[in-house]
């Protein structure tokens, strides 16, 4: 049964959606079955995906709000497979207010997919809001991606309290699947201090793997590509590719 993970942090601008594009490429690359849910309005990770958001039916949308067959919805691409998302949904968090059960819309939605997988990434929204919050209680783990700069570290704080309040109230098997440290410049000191405070705190939850602030990462979206795909031997790519290899090592550890 596939594993669903949460791409969650409450702070806009960590590589999010970057981390799950790639990690989606990364993973089908290594022979696994992976799925990327859009879970975002922007509708960023399907087109990083090289899907056409704006053309994309059914879609994650017509999933939660009019209860289509979630498998309906799949489109399989090059790199992966994404549930797609576009300016659409920014208004069902509205429409799922008045839903009995509204935290658990997606949760019930992904039943019949998570045999089909060995990986789900879904990727939030960074506002805490109806969206994020089916996401984080359909989802069995989160990975927090934590920008290298002195903010991230107040705002991992933050984090920690909304987990324990959904872990107490919606889902309480939620877990932390681990911290991915991005945008991390080897030339400052102030990077090389973030990822010490945070494994520190956080200790063997931060990943080994450390994404560098690298163009090719900043270009691949729009190329509408992953960047394994834009630029194979980029810094970003390989650092991604080896990020993908620590996780997938850790969970099937696990199992």
């Amino acid at each position: 049964m596939g594993k669903v993970i949460a791409l969650f942090n409450q702070k806009g601008g960590v590589g999010k959606t970057t981390t799950g594009v790639s990690l989606t490429c990364a993973l089908h690359r290594m022979g696994r079955r992976v799925l990327l849910i859009d879970a975002d309005p922007q509708g960023h990770s399907t087109s990083g995906m090289g899907v056409d958001k704006d053309h994309a039916a059914p879609n994650i949308y017509n999933v939660l709000i009019e209860g289509v067959d979630a498998k309906l919805a799949v489109v399989k691409t090059q790199y992966g497979d994404v549930l797609p998302s576009n300016k659409g949904l920014f208004g069902a968090g509205i429409e799922l207010a008045g839903v009995k059960d509204r935290e658990y819309v997606l949760k019930n939605a992904l039943i019949p997919l998570k045999d089909n997988y060995d990986y789900i990434f879904v990727d939030c929204p960074a506002l805490l809001e109806l969206l994020t919050l089916n996401a984080l209680v359909a989802a069995d783990s989160l990975l927090i991606p934590v920008q290298c700069e002195y903010l991230a570290l107040e705002g991992l704080s933050d984090l920690i309290t909304t987990i324990r309040m959904v872990k107490k109230t919606l889902n309480p098997d939620l877990e932390i699947e681990g911290i991915v440290l991005t945008m991390y410049d080897g030339r400052t000191n102030l990077s090389a201090q973030v990822v010490s405070e945070v494994k520190k705190y956080l200790k063997d939850k931060v990943y080994r793997s450390v994404i560098p602030r690298n163009v090719r990462l900043s270009e691949a979206p729009s190329h509408k590509k992953p960047v394994m795909a834009y630029d194979a031997s980029s810094r970003g790519s390989i650092a991604y590719m080896t990020l993908a290899e620590e996780l997938d090592a850790r969970c099937r550890a696990r199992r």
